[in-house]
């Protein structure tokens, strides 16, 4: 039922980290309300919400911004307020405000329902495992531990340790390499369409996608991934068992 090889992405694959972001900053612009001029929380979400859909669909800065979260964020928050028609918001609030997301996000972190027993179960099973996950090596691994993932893998890939990341090519072959497994023998499974399903198909590697809100495949993409889950625990069936 099983591959001989998984590649688990972390962030809202197997712990919920990062969805939402729009209701996150409703509630940080709450505890701002007093620095930001009277504009709504509602207001102030959705232009920062829109600064950082455009800072990070730009090639360029998504990879600096991700390896220094707290600069790329109090800079997408001074362009959100920006175009509130409010000048050139002090740098102090947006530092302040892109501190208080990071930590908001760490409170509200947790595994998802089965993350343990799924991967365990493969282990057992004889899965040889590796997590690749972007981002900043402290933080990053900080969640590793915390959500006590260390030794479950067989191999542990974050991009602020390694030097390189999703989607880049050779994150997929580094560690499929480590594992000592071919592409036609390997699982990809993440949320990121680009980066779990786009990116490593094209290598070969079956790629399952982690759609833990169920909101289906947004129109117009490319992605076509070989296998839609909406909850960890599916990995365990085999597709044909549900027909």
């Amino acid at each position: 039922m099983f591959p001989r090889a998984v590649l688990f992405d972390m962030d809202d694959t197997l712990i919920s980290a990062y969805r939402l972001p729009q209701l996150a900053w409703v509630a940080i612009a709450r505890e701002f309300e007093a620095d930001l001029a009277g504009w709504s929380p509602a207001d102030v979400a959705h232009a920062v919400s829109e600064a950082a859909e455009r800072f990070w669909s730009d090639e360029s800065r998504h990879r600096l911004g991700r390896l220094n979260l707290l600069e790329a964020r109090a800079g997408i928050v001074r362009e959100g307020l920006a175009q509130l028609g409010a000048g050139a918001p002090d740098d102090r609030v947006a530092h302040r405000m892109s501190a208080r997301y990071d930590s908001y996000r760490n409170e509200q972190m947790f595994l998802f329902p089965h993350a343990h027993e799924v991967v365990d179960t493969m282990r057992d099973a004889g899965v040889k495992l590796a997590l690749i996950t972007n981002g900043a090596a402290r933080p990053q691994r900080a969640k590793v531990e915390r959500f006590e993932l260390t030794h479950r893998f067989h191999h542990i890939q974050i991009e602020g340790e390694h030097g390189f990341g999703k989607p880049e090519e050779r994150a997929y072959r580094h560690a499929m390499e480590v594992l000592g497994v071919e592409a036609h023998e390997t699982w990809m499974v993440g949320d990121n369409l680009e980066w779990e399903v786009i990116a490593p198909q094209r290598l070969g590697i079956h790629a399952v996608w982690h759609d833990s809100l169920g909101a289906g495949l947004p129109a117009g993409t490319e992605a076509r991934p070989d296998r839609i889950i909406r909850s960890l625990r599916e990995l365990l069936v085999s597709p044909t068992a549900t027909m």
